[in-house]
């Protein structure tokens, strides 16, 4: 587990897990539609082996984020282009205070 790699990426991290727990409709739609590309991938680890936190499953096996959390952050896009980022993580953050 690469703890510098999960500090740099909390706020994208935090964003993803508050988004799987408090279901959002539109969030939902952008997560599903980024599942398809995800799931079409070479890249995606069904099994766990290249999860940055093991047990989050399925993973990038790019950059070793749970995809689960990955596809739901808003401010995160995917490491080799296949989907962008919506928003920066300066809107992301406005947005929590909301």
């Amino acid at each position: 587990m690469d703890l510098k790699k999960i500090w740099k990426n909390r706020k994208q991290i935090y964003e993803g897990i508050k988004n799987s727990i408090m279901l959002d409709e539109y969030v939902e739609d952008v997560a599903a539609k980024r599942m398809v590309l995800c799931n079409e991938c070479s890249e995606i680890d069904l099994k766990g082996s290249r999860c940055e936190v093991p047990g989050t499953q399925p993973c990038c096996g790019n950059c070793g984020c749970s995809l689960g959390f990955k596809t739901r952050a808003l401010s995160s896009e995917c490491p080799i282009g296949e989907w962008p980022a919506l928003m920066s993580e300066n809107e992301e953050d406005k947005l929590g205070e909301l």
